[in-house]
Parts: structure tokens; C-alpha cells; sequence
């Protein structure tokens, strides 16, 4: 009879490795005892549905990822919790020493996706296939539902560029999400965000910015009292909040009182001058028409402004239409950084194929009751198709082991299951291998681009490698996803194996 000591939690306690559902430990431990823990695995990660129903997704989270499985390991502490929750000592003890050795291809870091295409391809023993799905599929969610969402707010998908400025840290739902939103906000275009420990982590690219806060003005006797202790601690950054009381009663005047008076007193500067106000209540369209013409009339079109109060692409996108109000800037809080309109990226991690002795690869699938659940299967290589504009015209799921040529004639099978012609033979004008190494045998390889370099690839898909009708806000182009003839042929005889019919 083996002794299991007590566990005895520690709030305090964190190790990502430990981020894991039990289910993938229970898993784990009995192939170990059953001997296949050398047994190598492939599992995809990818989605079904772009969120609210629009055009294209970005993968996002590539790098923590990577991160994560380079510092992959267990702690004394992990295993004897594992023991405590019925784990077996030989699996505990495999576990000491158990580092991450496996191979992850994926879409570069920023790429323009689309529902099916693997996100994540890993191949590695069973142990370390397996018991990374939570994390994978946690850390790819959620950094790209925000760098997704943030295109649409800051305007990079329908070439409308604002200044949004990331303002979400306070709702975001805790610490992480907090951190990881602004990066992966700023990828989308953002200019910044309000949370300091987001530029802490990630540097200067992902700048903490901000004005000030109600309760700041309302400390003060007055508002320009607020206004003036304000600009004598910043002159040279002198940003202010205007709806404490009441925008045009109080606080317009006395922003230009105070603008006045440090012309006064600096009279050869004009570095010090009120930069710029920002509300946060009221009609924020028509506030601002009225604000920018006193402001220009009182002769200060260089004071910016800038609105805030739960705002989203379609509020701004009506403003910008309606009432011609194009704000300098915006800071975007809940609905940024939880993607309010679809709260959920639905990324999924399948099984796709094992590894035989030989070297070849036994295609798996989860077939299911549901057509829509059929998984691709095999070990697969996603390539993108492109037009004559060099646009991305579709993205074909081949098999790893074929290569698609530009020139060269290919069959192809439509996977949208509403597609009138199912097969068809396409000529490609250009095409591009887009699962890239990151990893290969647990070792880094490849490029590491910076945050900058992945905001300008981001804006460069956007603005000249992804089809108009695609970024429509709404009814967009669903874009074209087709299978290599050996993929097909494979998915259904697997298919009709498994579920004695036909996709």
C-alpha cells in the first residue's frame, strides 16, 4: 500500500504547467502504465467560427506559447498533488525530469486566419501532447479574440485608422487577461493602454498612457483649482477631463482659462499648452462638434479630444457617420478587452494523427454525430493561395508531405458545406506555406519578430492581402477553405470506417 501525504494548497503557488484539466493528467497516466509514453502524437488547434460572425480572425498568442513550452516542467510540489489526486509514482517520478521536446508549427504571430486552417500543429510524446491542450488552447483564445477585436475598434480592417487607446485593465476578467489584452490590443492597433505593468512586461511598444479621474477634479475646491495643480505638476503633458460637472458650463471655460494662463506665463513655449480633453458622459457626438468649434473659435484647434465611456467600433463608427465626429482619440475599455460582442474565440484541440514505427503517420478523427465536428485528419500543412493583387484568394489544407506549386495544376474539394460545386481544379497564381517552425525537438528556431514588426505584418494582411468584402462589418465574404484531393479521400474513408457513411 503506497502512503500519499496530504496536499496542502497555497494560494500563492503558480506554475503554467499546472494550468491543466485533470482529465488530461488522468489521460496521460494510463498510456504511461500502458506503455505507450514514447508513443509520438499530432494534435491541431483550430477554429470553426470567426467571432461575430465576421470575415477573418487574427492568430495571436504564438510567442507566450512558445515561452511556456521552453520553460516546461514539473515541481516537486506539482507531483505531490499529482500523488495526492491518484496519479501513479512511476508517471509522478517520469515527471521530474520531463522536459518539453516536441515540434509546434504555427501561423506566424499576427497572421489573418480563418475557420478549419490549423492555428497550432504539435507533434511530440504523448506526455507532452497531451497535457498542454489547457494552456494552448487558453493562451491562442484569448490573445487572439482581442487582437481580433481590436482591428475592428481601431479601425485597421476597414481602413478608417483611429487612436485607441486600451482602457479595459479594470473589467478585464483578472490579472492575466488584463496584461495579455493590452498586448494583444496593441497588435491590433491600439496606441497604447492604461495598465503600467503591461508596458513593465512587454516595453515601450505597448506604453502605458492615460488623463486623469473624476475623483481627481473633485478633490480640488473648483475645477480649474483641478486643472491648474494638474498642469503646474505636467506642463508639458497637460491632459484633462472635462465632465466632472458639466462639459460646457464649467469645464470648457476653464479649460481655456487655464490654456490661456500658460500662455501667459509661457508665453515662447509652446510646448506648454493644454494637449488635449477628454469626455466621458453625455451625447459624446454632438459634444463633440461643439467642443472642437469653441475650441477653434477661441483660437485652439491644437487642443485634441479624446471620448471614452463604453464604447465599441459600431458607437464610433455611427459618430463618424452621423454626426461627423472624428475624436483624436478613443480609450476602449469592457468592450475591448473582453470582445463584448462575442465574448468566446472557440479554438479547438484535436487529435489528428499518430506516429507509426515506420516513421509514416496513422490519420485519426473525431467523426461524430454531427457533420460539422468531423475533424481534418492526418498530419496537415496549411497554405494560403494568392491573386494576381497578391491577396489571399483561399487556403488549402494539404498534407504535409505534399507541396503545392504556383503554376502547377490542383484538384481541390470545397469544405463549405453549402458549396454548389464540391470539386473543382484551380491553377495557383502564388502560394505560401503558412505553418511555420517555431519550435523543433524542444529547440527555438525561426525568426522573433518585435511587437512593432508584428503590428505592421497585421497592417499590412489588412490593408493589401485580404479580399475587401472580407472585412465588411457585415454579411462579409466567407473566405474560401478547400481540402488537397488527399485529404479529402482520407477524411472519407476515414469517415465511412468510423461512421459507415459519407461526410
Amino acid at each position: 500500500m503506497i502512503k500519499v501525504e496530504p496536499y496542502i494548497p497555497d494560494e500563492d503557488y503558480d506554475n503554467p504547467a499546472m494550468v491543466t484539466d485533470f482529465y488530461e493528467f488522468s489521460m496521460a497516466n494510463c498510456l504511461f502504465l500502458h506503455g505507450f509514453k514514447d508513443k509520438a502524437l499530432v494534435f491541431d488547434m483550430f477554429f470553426r467560427e470567426n467571432p461575430s460572425n465576421m470575415g477573418y480572425s487574427i492568430s495571436c498568442g504564438q510567442d507566450k506559447l512558445t515561452k511556456f513550452l521552453l520553460n516546461y516542467h514539473f515541481t516537486d510540489r506539482d507531483l505531490k498533488y499529482l500523488r495526492y489526486k491518484g496519479m501513479s509514482e512511476e508517471f509522478c517520478e517520469y515527471l521530474r525530469t520531463y522536459k518539453w521536446k516536441g515540434d509546434m508549427y504555427a501561423l506566424r504571430e499576427g497572421t489573418v486566419c480563418y475557420p478549419q486552417v490549423p492555428m497550432v500543429r504539435i507533434e511530440c510524446d504523448m506526455v507532452g501532447a497531451i497535457l498542454i491542450e489547457t494552456y494552448l488552447l487558453q493562451t491562442m483564445n484569448f490573445h487572439s479574440l482581442i487582437a481580433t477585436k481590436a482591428t475592428r475598434i481601431s479601425g485597421l480592417a476597414t481602413h478608417t485608422k483611429r487612436n485607441v487607446m486600451e482602457f479595459g485593465t479594470r473589467r478585464a476578467q483578472g490579472e492575466s487577461a488584463g496584461n495579455d489584452g493590452a498586448y494583444a490590443a496593441v497588435l491590433g492597433g491600439c496606441i497604447g493602454t492604461a495598465n503600467c505593468l503591461a508596458e513593465m512586461k512587454y516595453g515601450p511598444e505597448v506604453k502605458a498612457v492615460g488623463t486623469v479621474a473624476h475623483s481627481f477634479i473633485e478633490f480640488f475646491p473648483t475645477e480649474l483649482d483641478a486643472f491648474r495643480a494638474f498642469a503646474e505638476t505636467y506642463p508639458t503633458n497637460v491632459s484633462l477631463l472635462l465632465d466632472t460637472y458639466s462639459i460646457f458650463e464649467r469645464g470648457l471655460p476653464d479649460l481655456i482659462e487655464l490654456d490661456n494662463e500658460l500662455i501667459a506665463k509661457y508665453p515662447n513655449d509652446p510646448n506648454r499648452r493644454v494637449k488635449s480633453a477628454r469626455i466621458d458622459s453625455g451625447d459624446l457626438g454632438r459634444s463633440y462638434k461643439r467642443l472642437r468649434k469653441a475650441l477653434d473659435q477661441a483660437g485652439k484647434p491644437y487642443i485634441k479630444l479624446v471620448a471614452s465611456n463604453s464604447l465599441d467600433e459600431p458607437k464610433m463608427r455611427s459618430m463618424e457617420i452621423y454626426e461627423d465626429a472624428k475624436f483624436d482619440s478613443y480609450g476602449v475599455g469592457e468592450n475591448l478587452i473582453t470582445s463584448a460582442t462575442d465574448p468566446v474565440f472557440g479554438g479547438v484541440y484535436k487529435l489528428v494523427a499518430i506516429k507509426n514505427e515506420d516513421g509514416s503517420y496513422a490519420p485519426k478523427m473525431k467523426c461524430s454525430d454531427s457533420v460539422s465536428k468531423a475533424i481534418i485528419p492526418g498530419k496537415l500543412m496549411a497554405w494560403r493561395v494568392y491573386d494576381e493583387q497578391g491577396q489571399g484568394q483561399c487556403d488549402i489544407i494539404a498534407m504535409d508531405d505534399e507541396v503545392i506549386e504556383a503554376g502547377e495544376p490542383l484538384v481541390v474539394y470545397d469544405l463549405d458545406p453549402d458549396a454548389f460545386r464540391k470539386r473543382r481544379e484551380i491553377v495557383p497564381y502564388a502560394v505560401e506555406r503558412i505553418l511555420v517552425p517555431f519550435l523543433e525537438n524542444g529547440e527555438l528556431v525561426g525568426p522573433h519578430p518585435s511587437i512593432e514588426e508584428k503590428k505592421a505584418y497585421i497592417k499590412d494582411q489588412l490593408e493589401h492581402k485580404v479580399w475587401e468584402s472580407e472585412l465588411r462589418p457585415e454579411m462579409p465574404h466567407i473566405h474560401y477553405v478547400d481540402l488537397t484531393e488527399k485529404v479529402h479521400e482520407t477524411r472519407e474513408a476515414l469517415y465511412g470506417l468510423l461512421h459507415g457513411g459519407e461526410i
